[in-house]
């Protein structure tokens, strides 16, 4: 199996692993990096984003031996104190119910918030699209992300 080295929240990573391996599993089961979660496999409901170079990125979908050269950053290194300014917002609105979802929300709604520091509520919404939460939290989570947004700029 070849050996990649991985630039992941901050830090050079050696893996040995298929080349079609995803990023997902490699964070999961070889780094010990469980807050991204797998969800559906196919890239449709963002439980397993993470960002690559800074763009929200399914990581279930990603294979191992395209990210070389890249900035891999999970939920775990968004903040070391989680105290993110999404973070923050996500407690302070009381965000999730089961909580699986969660991280992939957060690190879409950053890498958005990064683009666009004084979204609508429409734009929250387009942005937000394609996470799904089983639980259904969708109002507090584009609230959540409004907050964030005044929390950032």
């Amino acid at each position: 199996m070849p050996n990649y080295t991985l630039n992941i929240n901050g830090k050079e990573r050696a893996v040995t692993a298929d080349a079609d391996t995803p990023l997902l599993w490699i964070l999961r089961d070889e780094l010990n990096l469980v807050g991204t979660k797998f969800g559906c496999g196919i890239a449709q409901c963002g439980a397993c984003t993470v960002h690559i170079d800074g763009v929200a990125t399914r990581s279930c979908q990603m294979q191992v031996s395209i990210l070389d050269d890249v900035k891999i950053t999970t939920i775990e290194g968004l903040s070391q104190d989680g105290k993110h300014p999404v973070q923050e917002a996500w407690k302070e609105i009381d965000v999730p119910q089961c909580g699986y979802c969660q991280a992939g929300q957060i690190m879409t709604a950053t890498a958005f918030l990064e683009e666009n520091k004084n979204p609508s509520e429409e734009e929250i919404r387009q942005a937000m699209h394609g996470n799904i939460c089983r639980c259904a939290s969708y109002n507090r989570i584009e609230k959540a992300v409004k907050v964030a947004a005044e929390k950032m700029s």
